[in-house]
């Protein structure tokens, strides 16, 4: 199967010229959650139930417009792309003009391939009011911090992002970018990436969360 393979050499530092391969390490039981990868289909599904997508990546034999800071890339062995990188930061294209109130969920599928000692999972996004900032910002509702050879899609709910809500609901998002870990050493392989509708809300609500504001018109 296609995929972005992600080595992560360091976190906001230089860099880093050469790099070794990421190793191949034997993929265990994917996790569970709420939502799944169909292999069949091509597609994400929550409750057994397809998901619309305003974009969906699936990495065949190229980044898809994906990029990282100081980054080597290069054809993987077979399928997708290697990314020897300097800094855990990944981002999507620019203009995705996507609807936030429309498509509240963000999946990203991935592998561990190597251990690390600080996950992070911060999804950053930016909008034709604000750029990437720290106050603007969701966390994994499901699939956080997979093992060694395990298979997990992170969840973002941005109803409920971690900071900034409802922002995301009220915008229109221009980008993304996954902040994978905080310090060097974690490997993953990036599977599928997707900024999807969310047609359950109370299916990944977190327990105790207010109800989250109906999608206005998003800003301008």
């Amino acid at each position: 199967m296609a995929a972005l393979a992600v080595l992560l050499a360091a976190c906001h530092r230089p860099a880093i010229k050469d790099q070794t391969a990421v190793a191949q390490v034997p993929v265990g039981p994917e996790r569970a959650g709420p939502v799944h990868w169909n292999a069949t289909t091509g597609g994400f599904e929550l409750g057994g139930k397809p998901l619309k997508t305003a974009k969906l990546w699936t990495f065949d034999g190229s980044t898809e417009g994906f990029t990282t800071v100081g980054s080597r890339i290069s054809p993987a062995v077979g399928q997708g792309i290697d990314l020897a990188i300097a800094d855990p930061t990944i981002r999507s294209p620019k203009g995705l003009n996507v609807p936030g109130g429309q498509y509240p969920l963000v999946l990203v599928r991935l592998t561990r391939t190597a251990a690390a000692s600080a996950w992070d999972g911060a999804l950053y996004y930016s909008t034709p009011i604000h750029g990437e900032a720290i106050s603007f910002l969701g966390k994994p509702v499901s699939g956080a911090d997979p093992k060694v050879g395990e298979t997990t899609t992170l969840v973002y709910d941005m109803r409920h992002q971690a900071l900034g809500g409802p922002d995301w609901m009220q915008s229109t998002i221009n980008q993304i970018r996954f902040d994978v870990e905080d310090k060097p050493g974690g490997a993953f392989v990036i599977r599928q990436i997707a900024i999807a509708e969310n047609p359950d809300p109370a299916a990944l609500a977190p327990a105790g969360a207010p109800p989250a504001p109906s999608a206005p018109a998003p800003k301008l």
